[in-house]
């Protein structure tokens, strides 16, 4: 029974932490990558099978006391990030976002600028011209939206002109690093990029707990840990190989949604259509018996990489959990309750015996 296997929340905890410090936006998400493989490689899970796709994704592989029904999860380590896409003539920059956020979020955020080279520079996002004594109509920049045209990274380094820029190795194209400013009060943890490494470590910490009860995996598992989520197509490279597929992703809170920063959620229909029914039914039942609080909801504005695994080809039934998160490709907020839940709901599903 999925109620013998204890989640470790101090190992959930420092995992998800180890994994947000290390910066991962999607197109160079490699140091994460092999910061999973390292975790995986601790875990010491029997007969593990570890193996990289060319985009860079993470496969493991994992017996199961069968193998006549494949089980897969996919959870992705990628997250939001941002480019230099030009240096003004005072020398700070303009960004170009990878994958999509309001630009509001990102304003008065400290940020590492990463050149080609490897070194680093450190900056903040700042509406331009924001000295409020340099500027007498407080209206007018209140008026102003914030955009990729209003917002600048200043530097924090002698610079006035793109020359002098250049000059310290930056160039358009380079990564530019938001810090995850990462807090934890009275069981909320507070932090940028929980999606999706809040997964990752609650898929890890399900794993880990599976194996200190002593049970085993009632299926092979096939974990796919994916780079490109954020810019929609991770999931292609998800092995055909698998019967279902348990997608792990945070659950957006908002004013019209089911969602809770307590409790896991089940996604029944995102933009891209409704995920399987009898998946879905199957793990409300299976919660259900377990005692865990899982609420199905809508994401109208949401895709995953299960979504993208189907629009590639695949053909395995596909289901979506996830942690109840607040301001979703903000500064996000989930508690510590959503994270148990969401891993004791991934070791209920990879321990439970097949159902037609």
């Amino acid at each position: 029974m999925a109620k013998d296997i204890c989640i470790d929340l101090k190992y959930l905890l420092a995992t998800m932490r180890r994994l947000l410090e290390v910066p991962s936006p999607a197109g160079d998400a490699g140091r994460a990558s092999r910061e999973c493989e390292r975790l995986i490689h601790e875990l010491n899970l029997p007969n593990a099978q570890v193996s990289w796709t060319r985009k860079g994704d993470l496969i493991v592989r994992i017996a199961g006391e069968r193998d006549d029904h494949p089980r897969g999860i996919t959870t992705h380590i990628d997250t939001l990030g941002a480019v230099v896409s030009r240096i003004y003539p005072n020398g700070r920059l303009q960004l170009a976002q990878i994958g999509s956020s309001f630009w509001r979020a990102y304003e008065n955020e400290n940020v590492t600028v990463e050149t080609s080279d490897g070194a680093t520079v450190r900056g903040t996002v700042l509406m331009r011209d924001i000295s409020y004594h340099a500027n007498l109509d407080d209206a007018s920049i209140d008026a102003l939206p914030c955009s990729s045209t209003t917002l600048e990274v200043r530097l924090d380094a002698i610079t006035s002109c793109p020359e002098e820029t250049r000059a310290l190795g930056i160039e358009v194209g380079d990564y530019v690093h938001f810090d995850t400013r990462y807090e934890e009060a009275n069981g909320f943890i507070k932090s940028r990029f929980l999606d999706d490494k809040a997964c990752v470590a609650c898929a890890l910490a399900a794993l880990r707990g599976i194996q200190a009860s002593g049970q085993r995996l009632a299926q092979r598992l096939t974990l796919h840990l994916g780079t490109y989520e954020e810019v929609l197509h991770g999931g292609g490279t998800v092995p055909n190989e698998v019967e279902e597929l348990l997608a792990v992703d945070v659950a957006p809170v908002g004013e019209a949604l089911r969602s809770c920063e307590q409790a896991v959620s089940l996604c029944i229909l995102d933009k891209d259509g409704p995920y399987d029914r009898q998946f879905s039914l199957k793990l409300q039942r299976l919660a259900q018996r377990e005692g865990i609080d899982l609420r199905p909801a809508i994401f109208p504005r949401y895709s995953s990489d299960a979504k993208a695994f189907w629009l590639t080809g695949g053909d395995a039934r596909c289901a979506l959990i996830g942690p109840g998160v607040h301001a979703t490709h903000a500064y996000e907020r989930t508690h510590i309750k959503a994270l148990e839940q969401t891993a004791q709901m991934i070791a209920a599903h990879l321990t439970s015996q097949h159902e037609n």
